[in-house]
């Protein structure tokens, strides 16, 4: 099994070293346009294996294509990441044109590889991938629901007191400030419902934290995250190469599901080795899908500026 990871930056990289350390594959490629970049970054990790006792085969190129050939999953991270006070709709620009290169290059050699985008806007950057590479949906993927989730689960954890591996609690919608929506009714510790414990103030308070988790982390760190980002990319290709069959919240192409047609937006799906499986639909109330109709407004939006982008 192969995996290439284009972008070494910090979160390309640290999704290479999750993927590594959990031995997901037999060889790992990372690719970045910057000369000796990925090469550092893949002989750096791959000092790391006899102290962290993996196996895996870590190779980094230089902008060489080729070298990524008979990819199972291809991870694109690259693009400008954010700055203090930037919206992750601001880089569309600039990394609409990185993903649609990327997205082409990595198929000529892999054909048949399953696309994983991590790169922001992520939701218009997955649509971007479906639509320029014409590839089956179920084989583009955008991670960003499982990054919000796992903050969600954190300031969930904070409030609760208790392990983060004893929760259930899912973010749908767009991966941005304002598209997001936590499902607080759905959150849950070990079977029993989070409202049962927290108040209203303290679960809207919760919700508010996780849609600027990401612009929380940007104004401490100056750039954009990487840790959460890279296991959070990590754990999706996991279930991809190990067939887990997870429920993950990732951005796929909607044909009717939860009332949408023609985006990719957040939602509950099974992910096994042919990418994601199938949805599951949550039953939302007449809120949420309200707050799920004005995500995707906000998403399609941004997807229009897209298309003047590409067609100029």
């Amino acid at each position: 099994m192969k995996v290439t990871v284009v972008g070494a930056g910090a979160v390309g990289a640290t999704c290479a070293d999750n993927i590594a350390r959990k031995e997901l594959v037999e060889e790992l490629v990372l690719v970045d346009i910057k000369e000796g970049f990925a090469e550092g970054k893949a002989l750096d990790i791959s000092q790391t294996a006899s102290l962290l006792g993996f196996d895996t085969r870590v190779i980094g190129v230089t902008n060489d294509y080729s070298k990524t050939a008979n990819s199972d999953v291809v991870v694109i991270t690259s693009g400008i990441p954010r700055k203090p006070g930037m919206t992750r709709e601001e880089l569309i620009g600039t990394n609409a044109r990185i993903v649609e290169e990327v997205s082409k290059n990595l198929l000529q050699h892999s054909p048949n590889a399953i696309i994983v985008v991590i790169s922001n806007p992520m939701d218009t950057m997955t649509y971007l991938a479906l639509k320029s590479t014409g590839l089956d949906k179920h084989r583009v993927i955008g991670m960003g629901g499982i990054l919000d989730s796992a903050r969600f689960k954190c300031y969930l954890q904070q409030a609760l007191q208790c392990s983060p591996n004893d929760l259930q609690a899912t973010v749908i919608g767009g991966h941005g400030d304002t598209t997001m929506i936590p499902l607080t009714r759905l959150a849950s510790l070990a079977g029993s419902p989070v409202y049962n414990t927290l108040s209203e103030d303290q679960l809207k308070q919760i919700a508010a934290d996780t849609m600027v988790g990401g612009a929380t982390l940007t104004k401490l760190l100056g750039t954009s995250a990487w840790y959460a980002p890279g296991a959070a990319g990590a754990a999706l290709v996991e279930s991809i190469i190990r067939d887990e069959k997870k429920v993950f919240p990732c951005c796929v192409s909607l044909e009717g599901e939860y009332g949408q047609n023609d985006i990719c937006l957040g939602v509950p799906v099974v992910i096994g080795r042919n990418g994601w499986e199938k949805i599951v639909d949550y039953k939302l109330t007449a809120d949420e899908q309200e707050a799920f109709n004005k995500s995707a407004d906000a998403v399609r939006s941004m997807n229009q500026v897209l298309d003047t982008l590409v067609t100029n």
